[in-house]
């Protein structure tokens, strides 16, 4: 199969070029000799990145392949074609055996305490003590990276139950630092402030949601290089959470709180130059698929269009440690008919997604 990519080929922030050439599924920026099969025209972009999703995952735990399948093929056919897996219950190395599949870089289990993360998504230790040899044990089942929950509801404190951190402060430095010796980096859920100056300073390479961060403490991410999934579409539901927590006022009151400011933390994250990632935290009770949404909803608090499409696929592609378009890479991309950068509604509506050099979606 042969392709020919015309029009706006988007490389980078920097770089464009007017067309390349897609042979035996590699991408090549020189003229083949054979006749293209189909020429693919409009506005070219390295395939799309949700950073925070979760294959194998529904409402009420871990689903089976055939359910994992119909998540990744929705994911797929909305453009995203590498998927950073935030945790799941399920065991979904097969993915990678699937090249009509997104690419997957998964992160294990979410690790938690019991009774202190939503039934059937994470695996509980018994002891704090446990999370520097859970850590190295989900480094190796995963591909790189590892998930913590940092902070949950503690309902045993009763009316008063409300986000509390789940993890010393030492016992999270030892557990990134043995994430880091096995050769994997470390995100992290964290709805509540009070988590994170631990995880800053324990080294975390990711945070996921950061919701209930403080001036000082976007300052430190931003000196830190840290990127933040902000996760809008999760967010949103964070006034129906609350309601659902009326027995706990005080968490109730603070979702609520997080969910009024939520626009404005993003916005305050980009100003300060903290690289503010796509995901739609996908998996649980939100459709796999959305990512158009959250970049949407990312522009409707703020954000530039163009550096929630750059967040969306070339920018994190790098982070990821996974090639865009570069000459001999694989043909990963997805094509549509205007330039997303200008309008970002065009993401909702991709022409032709091609994987593997193989067109799985649109014309």
């Amino acid at each position: 199969m042969v392709l020919h990519l015309r029009g706006t080929v988007v490389l980078d922030d920097e770089r464009e070029v007017g067309e390349a050439w897609v042979v035996g599924g590699r991408l090549t920026f020189e003229r083949p000799s054979a006749t293209p099969d189909a020429v693919l025209e409009g506005w070219v972009l390295p395939g799309l990145v949700d950073v925070h999703c979760h294959i194998g995952l529904a409402s009420d735990g871990p689903v089976d392949d055939g359910t994992a399948e119909k998540q990744a093929l929705a994911d797929r056919d909305s453009g995203v074609l590498l998927v950073r897996d935030a945790g799941s219950p399920a065991d979904t190395g097969w993915v990678h055996e699937r090249d009509d599949l997104p690419r997957l870089i998964r992160a294990g289990r979410h690790l938690a305490r019991p009774k202190r993360y939503l039934r059937h998504y994470g695996r509980e230790l018994g002891s704090v003590a446990d999370l520097p040899a859970a850590v190295r044990e989900e480094a190796a089942r995963g591909d790189g990276w590892v998930k913590l929950v940092a902070d949950w509801i503690d309902r045993d404190l009763g009316a008063d139950g409300d986000l509390r951190p789940l993890w010393p402060a030492d016992v999270l430095t030892d557990a990134v630092a043995a994430a880091h010796a096995a050769g994997a980096r470390v995100t992290a859920h964290t709805f509540a402030t009070e988590s994170l100056d631990a995880l800053l300073d324990a080294g975390v390479d990711c945070l996921e949601h950061a919701t209930g961060a403080t001036p000082d403490q976007i300052d430190r991410i931003a000196a830190a290089g840290i990127p933040v999934t902000a996760t809008l579409l999760q967010i949103a539901q964070f006034e129906a959470i609350a309601a659902q927590g009326s027995r706990y006022p005080r968490f109730a009151a603070r979702m609520r709180a997080l969910h009024a400011h939520r626009f404005e933390l993003v916005r305050d994250l980009h100003d300060a130059g903290v690289p503010v990632l796509v995901g739609t935290d996908a998996g649980g009770t939100i459709a796999h698929g959305r990512v158009a949404d959250e970049a949407a909803e990312l522009v409707r608090a703020g954000l530039p269009a163009h550096d929630v499409v750059a967040a969306a696929s070339w920018r994190t592609r790098a982070w990821l440690g996974v090639a865009g378009i570069a000459e001999g890479e694989s043909a990963d991309v997805v094509v549509y008919d205007a330039d997303p950068r200008a309008e970002i509604g065009v993401l909702a509506a991709p022409a032709a997604v091609v994987l593997r050099g193989v067109v799985v979606a649109g014309r």
